[in-house]
């Protein structure tokens, strides 16, 4: 049996799993740098961008 999963229930899945990536992110950069800023900018680019992959490579596999 080929399962389906919608696009609204992989969109919500990619979503909490960035948030939770965001979280462990945002500890480790700033323990690294120690700056807000920086931490910002480099959460900001990183989870926008991944976010966008992981959608699309769930949608991918989902055709599979």
């Amino acid at each position: 049996m080929h399962a389906h999963e919608s696009g609204i229930r992989s969109l919500i899945k990619a979503l909490t799993f960035r948030f939770m990536v965001i979280l462990a992110d945002s500890i480790i950069v700033f323990a690294i740098t120690h700056r807000f800023d920086l931490t910002l900018g480099v959460l900001i680019i990183s989870n926008i961008s991944s976010t966008i992959l992981y959608f699309l490579h769930e949608r991918i596999w989902n055709q599979i």
